[in-house]
């Protein structure tokens, strides 16, 4: 029996799929691109750009309560997978919402896509730990532990063990949301205290000329860190809209 029919039956929660379009962040920043956006996450951010994928509370900033029966679809993963491959381009970005909380369709929606040559990147917030097998897909993940500004402490979006074993894949980047200098002073702590290597400043913003002034206000410290900075084109290009 072939691995797509063992594992038909099997569903992951989508928020959205769209494409082709350019991952906007982080280390593949530029690179075309397609997007499927997974629903629900542990954590609740205040200024999150995707509250559509979990806040049924009106918690952001936007205080809206948006609908999950709306919002989240329930979708065979082998589904998922054609729709992706349908778009004939060869990287896949896994995001949400935090993907991690459904590592095991994930996984398999990651051989799936590996099997075709499409390579795979999961953007997640380091609080969940990578399992053995979602690790040897040799996705690569892009860690955006979230700092004290996210509305939340350290108790909730720091998981020592998480991030060490993201660490530890040899393929995550740390990309941190900073709004200005001061922020990089815990940015520092977090770095030190877990040996994170491949470090990301992305400033906060979901236009432009916010964009605009807090990488200016960033880059020389940032620099002086030796550090990596990454904007968010898409952002740029198509402001803050859905399905870009």
């Amino acid at each position: 029996m072939s691995r797509q029919e063992t594992t038909r039956g099997r569903k992951i929660v989508v928020n959205e799929i769209f494409g082709p379009t350019i991952q906007g962040e982080g280390p593949s920043m530029g690179r075309i691109c397609s997007f499927v956006r997974l629903g629900g996450c542990n954590l609740t951010c205040t200024w999150c750009d995707t509250p559509y994928t979990w806040d049924w509370t009106g918690q952001s900033n936007e205080g809206t309560a948006y609908d999950p029966k709306a919002e989240l679809h329930a979708m065979h993963v082998v589904d998922v997978a054609d729709r992706l491959r349908a778009m004939d381009v060869r990287l896949v970005v896994i995001s949400g919402g935090e993907p991690l909380q459904q590592q095991q369709t994930v996984t398999l929606l990651c051989h799936m896509l590996k099997e075709s040559g499409v390579s795979v990147e999961i953007e997640t917030n380091g609080t969940i730990a990578p399992s053995p097998a979602l690790t040897a897909t040799q996705a690569r993940f892009n860690v955006s532990p979230k700092l004290r500004h996210s509305g939340m402490g350290p108790e909730r979006t720091v998981v020592p063990v998480a991030l060490r074993a993201l660490n530890a894949t040899g393929g995550a980047a740390f990309k941190f949301v900073c709004r200005g200098p001061a922020d990089l002073e815990e940015v520092d702590a977090i770095v030190a205290r877990h040996g994170l290597e491949s470090v990301w400043i992305m400033p906060e913003g979901q236009d432009q000329e916010t964009l605009t002034r807090h990488m200016s206000s960033l880059a020389d410290a940032v620099v002086a860190r030796r550090w990596n900075m990454s904007t968010r084109i898409h952002v740029q290009a198509w402001g803050n809209r859905r399905g870009v």
